[in-house]
């Protein structure tokens, strides 16, 4: 055993191929440089194809067209939201209008067929409590948020028609009994109220409703109309004066006073405003929309309501139908138009009627019925 270093051996190194520096007297391999064109270099492969890049594009192009989709879609979905919330309110209050314009008609016919006051003054009363019920349901509405200013405005048309309507009722009640300085006045100032909830519902709630829809892109939804007067005659002094004196004869135990009474003015033909006579024979075109307008004339000095005319054509089977004026003041002409008449026999020479039902107090029945000799014909 040696203890000297350089005589150690190593094996793992025995096996170790001889470097080139070693092996002094082979001859040295030159390396090709790095891109040269050398007979030894590498040709450049093909180019890569585009296939990948089209096919991302292809992929990116299906992902912003799903984007765009969803996007009409919740935007679409938004839009029918909108439109739903906008159509349902809409609904709600036409049941509020619909309800509040015949209780209009409610107060009008108890001014025109009530003959006493405490008559009278109950009915104005449970109009008014049915148009509190109104309130109360405007009360309850949802709107959508930019009508909530005009919903506020339709709950002031409606607390409007409760004013006038239970004002009406106390001054009648009021004035009745007992004659006063400006007692019509009184009553119409009351009315006047009934007036201004038309206006306010018109131009506070209805039209700007209808502006706020419009800017908001709600198609298809109009804002309901409710008119509460539809006879501003039967609310002016003049009538209210009548209906003072109507009353008051009432009160007296019924004892109908003053000359009471209705006259036939003429009937006309419609279309055309061919006027009848009673002398001669009438030759009427029978048109599809064949009507016939009587005009009467109040011929006392007393107002008079619910009045009654019947017109007939004496065929077989006869055609008859009735309508009625609701008021009417002294000296005043009003006319009714028959329509929807059925099928009138051609050709044949009838008898058209036209009978005014007598009001209370009428002594002179003669101007009250006239019959026109008419043929029909094709034209």
């Amino acid at each position: 055993m040696q203890s000297s270093d350089d005589d150690l051996e190593f094996e793992f190194f025995e096996d170790e191929p001889a470097t080139t520096e070693m092996q002094r007297g082979a001859p040295r391999v030159r390396l090709p440089r790095r891109g040269g064109r050398g007979p030894g270099a590498r040709r450049p492969g093909p180019a890569r194809p585009l296939t990948p890049i089209l096919r991302l594009l292809a992929a990116i192009a299906v992902v912003i067209a799903l984007l765009v989709v969803f996007g009409l879609l919740i935007q679409s979905c938004a839009s029918t939201s909108k439109h739903d919330a906008y159509a349902g309110y809409m609904n709600d209050v036409a049941k509020i209008a619909h309800s509040s314009q015949d209780d209009g008609a409610a107060v009008a016919n108890a001014l025109t067929s009530g003959s006493k006051t405490a008559s009278i003054a109950g009915s104005l009363r449970g109009i008014a409590a049915q148009e509190q019920q109104n309130v109360a349901q405007a009360q309850r509405l949802d709107p959508p948020g930019p009508l909530r200013p005009e919903n506020q405005q339709l709950i002031e048309a409606l607390q409007l028609r409760i004013s006038g309507v239970d004002g009406l009722a106390r001054t009648l009640e009021q004035v009745v009994p007992n004659k006063t300085s400006g007692e019509a006045a009184l009553l119409t100032e009351q009315s006047d109220r009934l007036l201004a909830s038309d206006v306010v519902w018109s131009d506070l709630f209805q039209a700007p409703s209808a502006t706020e829809m419009a800017k908001q892109g709600v198609r298809g939804v109009a804002p309901p109309d409710s008119t509460f007067v539809q006879n501003r005659q039967l609310f002016s002094e003049t009538s209210m004066s009548y209906l003072l004196q109507r009353l008051r004869g009432a009160s007296t135990g019924g004892t109908v006073s003053g000359l009471h009474g209705t006259s036939i003015v003429g009937v006309k033909a419609e279309p055309g405003g061919q006027t009848l006579s009673t002398g001669t024979e009438n030759t009427v075109t029978a048109s599809t929309n064949l009507a016939f307008a009587v005009t009467i004339e109040d011929a006392g000095d007393s107002q008079e309501v619910n009045i009654k005319v019947t017109l007939t054509i004496q065929q077989s089977p006869a055609i008859v139908r009735t309508l009625k004026i609701p008021v009417i003041n002294p000296k005043q002409q009003k006319t009714v138009t028959f329509t929807n008449l059925g099928q009138v026999k051609f050709a044949e020479k009838e008898n058209l009627l036209v009978d005014v039902a007598p009001v209370p107090g009428e002594k002179y029945l003669a101007n009250n019925k006239a019959t026109y000799p008419v043929i029909f014909s094709l034209g």
